[in-house]
């Protein structure tokens, strides 16, 4: 109640006359400086188990009619200091402002100004209890405040939010409070032992996403750093030797979260109760699912989001839009490119004028419907937006396979019935492990900067659109590839992998890359002639074979089909380009190095960290393809 009156009296003073509604014409926010349109009041508001959460509220200095709330969670922090405005004005409010809604911001339960204790990727509530607490209830008791103290709203709120802040806003559809009229969950993760920053498939990814600055952001109150002493990750965590040394050497038990990670490295328990995707189970709120094609982070999850959802959309409520991003960069200004990848266009200009703004607008201040369609996709290779009636489409595609073949090729044929087809073979050796990007590798948080580059640089972003190149002559890489194509070849859905393979040793790691090559002779930009673009890539860890709960042993020279799901793209192969994959066993140290050995890889020692003859199989026996949805 204290914060309730604090609010009260602080729109008292404000407005002596307490003039609600404002004659004043609607002034654009970029037309002066956003403190002149906003004024802020903090507030410790309070959940229903009695901790406070810090919150800024900033409400428009004039109001020409009731206003809309755009609500934002976060770990990272809110609080710019002193009398400065929030960090989100320059960036995920910057054309939002421009409507002139009340904005909220709050730090999350146990992080910064907030009370309370955090707890990373916190588990559902028991809903027997009443004053049992997760983040979807904290979002319905900040809500439930906010309509009651905010000056002049309407009583509509909308969240949005990127990444972690993303899964805030996703927790909150679990259980969404009445006044919650739209929701953006964007490049939300959703299952950090399958898909998203942490683990993928149940490998572990040690840098940079999961890396150790990030952890370390998770465990004090306030962000911190780890204080690397080599600049190159790659040499750092090589030097290292098993993860197990990690702790003794730097953390000495300072990372909770990183104990946690390396306890439970099988889908037990832990990572069951975190799985966001089973309490999804309904589709109240209208939701707006973001996210890029080259997201470092959680490209899985929140694509897992939006199908999850879609089976229980009755009403037409959930949609989709996918841009050619990195990590959150449709919340940055002037995403013109990524990388040697040019974009055509100012994409984050783009979405955040004629996508994101207007729907917010219609859910939370009564304007027209843009018309959105189910999906809103941007077309690498043709640089165009595509509108789908669903995702993938249906009845526009036919299924496609393209054969791997022992001597690099690529087909779409198949062998026929008694061919002799043929296997590639390679020594993987854990302890000269392929990079997953140029060297010196700089740490995620370390980023090199500049007009092309986003935040956090190549080590963090720019590493999904490199030139393959640089790997590609490496003897354990393998590459497949096609001809140059005799025709555009418009791939609109699923991508999965076949992979028959066998290793000498009892655990292996299968890497893939979905890679278009540029002709040599490219005439719009000549230096990117023969480049290598990776359109899709990922790892299964051979041990989860039969699920990532029951790991088991590989037999040595036993062939066994893995399927690595690419999940889906939407990228069209022009004529004259080829096609390719390349297929290789270590990705350095985007992923821990895998022993090769079966043990349980937080506990393996130096001996166990062995050299392996990998396979894959080219038989009409043990086809070894690529299955595309493609434009018929």
């Amino acid at each position: 109640m204290d914060e309730r009156r604090s609010a009260s009296t602080w729109w008292f003073a404000r407005a002596t006359a307490a003039v609600a509604v404002s004659l004043v014409a609607p002034l654009a926010a970029q037309d002066r400086p956003i403190e002149e349109v906003y004024e802020r009041f903090t507030a410790m508001v309070p959940m229903r188990d009695g901790v406070r959460l810090y919150t800024e509220c900033y409400v428009p200095r004039e109001i020409d009619e009731p206003l809309g709330i755009v609500f934002l969670r976060t770990p990272y922090g809110v609080a710019a200091g002193g009398d400065r405005f929030t960090r989100y004005f320059a960036s995920t409010f910057r054309e939002l402002a421009k409507d002139r809604y009340a904005f909220a911001v709050q730090d999350a339960r146990g992080r910064h100004g907030s009370e309370g204790i955090f707890v990373w990727n916190r588990p559902l509530r028991d809903r027997r209890d009443p004053d049992a607490i997760d983040e979807s209830s904290d979002a319905w008791d900040s809500i439930d405040w906010l309509t009651a103290n905010v000056p002049g709203c309407n009583g509509r709120v909308g969240m949005l939010g990127v990444s972690y802040p993303g899964w805030l806003v996703t927790m909150a559809l679990v259980d969404p409070h009445p006044a919650l009229r739209c929701a953006s969950p964007q490049a939300s993760p959703s299952d950090y032992f399958v898909n998203d920053d942490f683990f993928h498939n149940g490998a572990f990814r040690l840098s940079p996403s999961a890396e150790l600055p990030y952890l370390f952001d998770f465990d004090p109150k306030a962000n911190a750093r780890f204080p690397y002493d080599q600049v190159d990750c790659y040499e750092f965590f090589l030097d290292l030797g098993p993860l197990s040394n990690l702790d003794a050497r730097y953390l000495h038990g300072a990372s909770p979260t990183w104990s946690a990670f390396l306890e439970h490295s099988t889908y037990d328990e832990f990572w069951r109760t975190g799985n966001t995707l089973q309490h999804l189970t309904k589709v109240t709120v209208p939701t707006l699912n973001v996210f890029g094609w080259w997201d470092a982070e959680n490209l899985g999850g929140a694509h897992d989001i939006y199908t999850t959802l879609e089976p229980y959309d009755v009403h037409g409520l959930n949609r989709i839009v996918v841009g050619p991003w990195a990590h959150g960069q449709w919340a940055d200004a002037g995403a013109v490119a990524l990388g040697d990848y040019e974009f055509g266009s100012d994409t984050s200009a783009y979405y955040q004028r004629e996508i994101e703004a207007p729907w917010f607008a219609h859910h939370l201040m009564g304007r027209p419907d843009p018309g959105l369609p189910e999906a809103l996709m941007f077309q690498t290779g043709t640089d165009d937006w595509k509108r789908y009636d669903a995702w993938p489409p249906t009845g526009l595609t036919t299924a496609v396979e393209l054969f791997l073949r022992a001597d690099g090729s690529l087909s779409f044929e198949p062998l026929p019935d008694g061919a002799a087809g043929g296997s590639v073979s390679w020594l993987s050796d854990p302890n000269r492990p392929v990079p997953y990007t140029k060297r010196p590798i700089m740490g995620f948080w370390s980023g090199l900067r500049g007009s092309r580059e986003p935040r956090f640089g190549r080590a963090g972003k720019l590493w999904k659109v490199e030139d393959q190149r640089f790997v590609a002559d490496r003897p354990d890489v393998m590459v497949f590839q096609t001809p140059p194509l005799d025709r555009d070849v418009e791939v609109t859905g699923r991508i999965v992998v076949d992979l028959f393979a066998s290793t000498t040793g009892t655990d292996a790691d299968w890497i893939v890359k979905l890679i278009d090559v540029y002709p040599e002779r490219y005439e719009p930009k000549p230096e990117l002639g023969g480049f290598q673009l990776m359109i899709a890539d990922d790892v299964v860890r051979a041990k989860f074979r039969a699920g990532l709960a029951d790991p088991r042993p590989v037999e040595p020279g036993a062939i066994e089909d893995y399927a690595i799901d690419l999940r889906t793209r939407n990228h069209l192969f022009r004529r004259g380009h080829r096609i390719m994959l390349q297929v290789q066993s270590t990705w350095f140290p985007l992923i821990d190095r895998n022993p090769q050995t079966f043990v349980d890889i937080p506990r393996a020692t130096a001996a166990d960290y062995r050299r392996a003859e990998h396979t894959v199989h080219c038989s009409p026996q043990h086809p070894s393809r690529i299955r595309l949805d493609v434009v018929r």
